[in-house]
């Protein structure tokens, strides 16, 4: 929910946006002294499909984010709440406050993100194809033929990977791996798989299902996971791998060169990542740490943590029709990995939840249940499916001293980025004192990939949440949660897991030594 925004709140907003000289991606300011402009629709489908946002009216942004002159408050309030109730499919309920700026009434709507299973939002009078839209920038986008089904799909559970895939036999999955699947199912629940006999083993898992013929095929999700070769039918489903010279994806190299490696990685689940982490492995660096008397190699990136995720793009991508043509990208830079999939998160999974105790929706259900009992190459099982991956991949890293993983989402892609020993997480540019080592010089190994040696010490980095605390904090000389969550628009919870951080890191300091004070204030060191 969008935090509501006060007297004083205000002041603020407006004052970075005056030093941006724009408004923002989460807030859009319109003067409207002669009344509501044509595109208040979209705006407000903009926000509702995205992450929310506020919109501020009676500021003309022309002349410096000043009070328009002749913005009659009430009047516009009433003709918004009109187009929210009457114009707008399915209608949106933004919450409306008139608040003084400057000595003048302006107009705060703040409009909260709608359900997952409420979107698309879109102007009635437009459709839903032409008429739905999303923020992006400081401006809204409409959104394409592709993100419209995306979120209507969002309504019920997809089931693109129980989809027969008629032109392939069960000649064409992995005999191995379908035996292993079959042989773990039944130790997980003999009573009922004993007296199944294979064909219609087969089908209860959804590995594969009679077309209309009645002859029995793989489905989608069978050989996505299981599949000797997928991409005989499905060219595209792959992971495409690629390791950059440099920061910028399309910087050469001295002699011209794009990029140092390149390789398409097929064949079913398990082979297919087996085949992407050896070229993570072949590219990235490894550098050289020294445990007392002891010297052992580190990785740039924590393996288990890279292979998890992975695992997570293959499972999680999106496997509609529309996007059966496009691949999982894995792009490795000096500095980072960027791997990026088909699809966002579906249903109630959101950025603020990965990671959190209780699992999300599955758009691919029948696959994650397929890749929980999949066996891999080097031991165990391709998925957990327990909803933990993202969770263990930031202790790997926090473990391992690096960035915290940065997950980007959008209803047509979701991405991970990875951030090595050079690497400086977006957002996270305070850092407190600490002693670096530089490494040695970088020498070619023979095959392209250069590799360091050395001792990495990475600063303690302050993510961007513990920046803004800690801004406010500075601001306005001590500072409680009350403010703290007015401030951010953050939950309580969230809140004192970041001051925890920040007292523990000697960034800020309680006023009071007595524990569990409700009231508790701190002040920045």
């Amino acid at each position: 929910m969008m935090p509501v925004m006060n007297e004083r709140a205000l002041v603020g907003l407006v004052a970075r946006m005056r030093a941006a000289r724009t408004d923002t991606g989460r807030c859009e300011v319109k003067a409207c002294a002669g009344g509501l402009t044509r595109d208040i629709g979209r705006t407000l489908t903009g926000f509702a499909n995205g992450c929310g946002g506020m919109l501020i009216l009676g500021l003309d942004e022309k002349a410096g984010f000043t009070p328009a002159p002749g913005f009659n408050a009430s009047a516009i309030q009433d003709a918004l709440a009109r187009v929210c109730c009457e114009e707008l499919t399915p209608a949106v309920h933004p919450m409306m406050d008139v608040v003084l700026f400057e000595g003048a009434p302006v107009l705060v709507v703040t409009v909260d993100e709608l359900r997952p299973r409420d979107k698309p939002c879109f102007v009635t009078r437009q459709g839903r194809y032409s008429g739905s839209y999303i923020r992006t920038g400081d401006g809204d986008r409409r959104l394409s033929a592709y993100e419209v089904d995306r979120l209507f799909e969002e309504r019920e559970q997809p089931r693109h990977d129980c989809r027969i895939v008629g032109e392939a036999a069960l000649s064409d999955l992995d005999e191995q791996a379908l035996s292993g699947v079959i042989a773990r199912e039944k130790s997980l629940h003999p009573r009922y798989f004993a007296q199944l006999d294979r064909d219609e083993t087969l089908i209860k898992l959804g590995i594969a299902a009679r077309d209309a013929a009645g002859d029995l095929r793989p489905t989608l999700g069978g050989l996505v996971a299981l599949g000797l070769y997928p991409q005989e039918f499905y060219p595209a489903l792959t992971i495409a791998f690629t390791s950059y010279y440099t920061s910028v994806r399309d910087e050469p190299a001295p002699d011209g060169r794009r990029f140092v490696d390149a390789r398409t990685c097929v064949g079913g689940a398990a082979a297919m990542i087996e085949e992407a982490m050896s070229a993570v492995v072949r590219n990235m660096r490894t550098g050289a740490r020294i445990d007392g008397l002891y010297r052992r190699d580190v990785p740039d990136y924590p393996l288990d943590a890279v292979r998890e995720a992975l695992v997570n793009a293959v499972m999680h991508r999106d496997y509609s029709p529309e996007a059966l043509g496009s691949s999982i990208h894995v792009d490795l830079f000096p500095d980072r990995m960027e791997i990026v999939n088909p699809g966002g998160l579906f249903g109630t999974v959101t950025i603020d939840a990965l990671g959190g105790e209780v699992p999300g929706s599955r758009r691919n259900s029948r696959l994650a249940a397929i890749l929980e009992s999949t066996p891999q190459e080097t031991g165990g099982y391709l998925a957990e499916n327990q909803g933990s991956g993202f969770r263990s991949m930031r202790r790997a890293f926090a473990e391992a001293g690096l960035p915290e993983p940065l997950p980007r989402n959008s209803i047509s892609r979701f991405s991970l980025t990875l951030y090595g020993p050079d690497g400086v997480r977006p957002g996270d540019g305070l850092f407190r004192d600490a002693e670096r080592s530089e490494p040695n010089p970088a020498r070619p190994t023979g095959r392209g990939v250069v590799r360091m040696s050395g001792t990495y010490h990475l600063p303690t980095l302050m993510n961007a949440l513990e920046r803004d605390i800690l801004e406010v904090v500075k601001r306005e000389g001590e500072a409680g949660t009350v403010e703290l969550v007015r401030e951010t628009g953050r939950s309580r919870p969230t809140i004192l897991k970041a001051l925890k951080n920040l007292v523990a890191e000697g960034w800020l300091a309680p006023t009071s030594s007595v524990k569990n004070n409700p009231h508790l204030r701190y002040r920045a060191l």
